[in-house]
């Protein structure tokens, strides 16, 4: 059962950021030092990617731990114990549409590149050498 009130729920949820999450700004960051200009969360591409190297046609997406079902992408929600119903249904969506989002923007000629938040935080540095492998 959910140990918070309706109220309180709805507060923490409101607070979850659905851009400039730490890991995000952290791998801008990088990228600003080492001299690669980008745009951040361009609507004009399909999915608003997080980070878009435009000269070299690269979308890169920060993608949840939670939210894009990391480890569970052939079931997600099952991770979750309370309204997995609820869960099971937004998460799959979740994965869902970034495969969606993935062959629109390919279509496109755009490469997509997707990192985990938990990767971002434990080896910038490897996350850094693949981007720039493509540069």
């Amino acid at each position: 059962m959910d140990d918070m009130t309706p109220a309180q729920r709805s507060r923490n949820m409101a607070h979850i950021r659905a851009t400039d999450s730490k890991p995000e700004i952290l791998l801008r960051k990088a990228l600003w030092h080492r001299g690669i200009r980008y745009r951040k969360n361009w609507r004009k591409l399909t999915g608003c990617p997080d980070i878009v190297l435009t000269r070299q046609k690269i979308a890169i997406f920060v993608d949840g731990d939670f939210w894009h079902a990391r480890g569970y992408q052939d079931r997600p929600g099952s991770q979750i114990d309370t309204n997995q119903s609820y869960w099971q249904k937004k998460l799959a969506r979740n994965v869902e549409r970034d495969r969606e989002v993935n062959d629109q923007l390919t279509e496109q000629g755009w490469l997509v590149l997707r990192f985990w938040e938990s990767d971002i935080k434990k080896d910038l540095d490897n996350v850094l050498a693949e981007i720039l492998s493509y540069i």
